[in-house]
């Protein structure tokens, strides 16, 4: 069954990202690194910009700092341009604090502390990340803490004297404490959930059980869920219901392929299905043909169950 995301298709860009900072068009992507280069000089540092997304030392026999800009591009996008110098100054002080003040220490109480944290495999060395399965394809769930907005990852829980195991299971018991922010929203009769508010929301898809349960106040769906994570602090749901997930499923495409362009800490475009037993699939899969995204073979089983529970016209 093919799936249509353009119903619901707004904001369409009317130019081409810059390649290296998206979604910034290219004129936008020149100020930015002006502002940066301007910003890190009047703060004492001596940088350049070669492309990659980053400003590297002048001195290229230095390998420090390399301040990235990718973050910074995303956030930017999401602001008017009269602001831009203000957020590349706060951006940078706190960054270059950051760097001063040297890494956050190892927690004290690594039972109490550690929050399980969802992070793109390429995102880190891949020797680092060689024993991590992942959690959704290109996605991987690592502990981590969070120290005054700094978030450290421990690839290896042996700094900590834990084990893998221990190590997990004492993040993921963290991750169910926090609190979501959640908004519901209901266009054309599709209701869609957006946990947000913090950099962990994504990350509470490792939990979803608790999500549903103390958030959304819900058993269970029969059905299972749509779910999508596209960035760092955005989790985006769907509670099946009946044939509704079909138009809800290409909102869904079109909010998280969005997201996941435009908003800092991208993580994922892709829509999944998270079953009443909380296994994972894909929502879509490709035609080798062109044609348009069609249910995957798990939601078109889904489909044809509900199928008959639809009202017919007249009854």
């Amino acid at each position: 069954m093919p799936v249509d995301t353009t119903k619901h298709a707004q904001g369409n860009d009317f130019f081409v990202p810059d390649p290296a900072l998206p979604p910034l068009s290219r004129r936008q992507a020149d100020r930015l690194v002006h502002l940066a280069l301007r910003t890190t000089a009047d703060l004492g540092l001596a940088l350049t910009y070669r492309g990659g997304a980053a400003l590297v030392p002048v001195d290229e026999s230095a390998d420090k700092p390399l301040l990235g800009l990718s973050n910074l591009a995303r956030a930017a996008a999401g602001i008017e341009e009269d602001h831009w110098p203000a957020l590349v100054e706060q951006h940078f002080t706190e960054v270059l604090s950051q760097l001063r003040e040297g890494s956050p220490p190892l927690p004290a109480d690594p039972e109490r502390e550690l929050i399980q944290r969802i992070v793109p495999r390429d995102a880190l060395p891949p020797d680092w990340t060689i024993d991590r399965a992942d959690f959704l394809p290109g996605l991987i769930a690592v502990p981590s803490t969070d120290h005054n907005g700094v978030i450290s990852m421990f690839l290896d829980p042996s700094d900590l004297d834990l084990t893998w195991s221990e190590a997990d299971r004492f993040g993921l018991a963290n991750l169910r404490h926090l609190e979501d922010h959640a908004v519901t929203v209901d266009e054309d009769g599709i209701r869609i959930t957006f946990i947000n508010g913090n950099g962990y929301a994504a990350s509470r898809a490792l939990v979803l059980d608790t999500v549903l349960r103390e958030t959304l106040h819900l058993e269970p769906p029969p059905y299972g869920v749509l779910a999508a994570l596209p960035a760092r602090d955005t989790l985006i749901l769907h509670v099946i219901e009946d044939l509704s997930f079909i138009p809800a499923l290409g909102l869904m495409m079109r909010l998280a392929a969005r997201c996941y362009s435009r908003d800092p800490g991208p993580l994922s475009p892709d829509v999944y299905l998270a079953t009443p037993a909380l296994t994972w699939h894909p929502a879509t899969i490709s035609s080798t043909d062109h044609d348009p995204l069609h249910l995957s073979p798990q939601l078109e089983s889904l489909a044809r169950l509900l199928a008959p529970r639809e009202p017919t016209h007249g009854s």
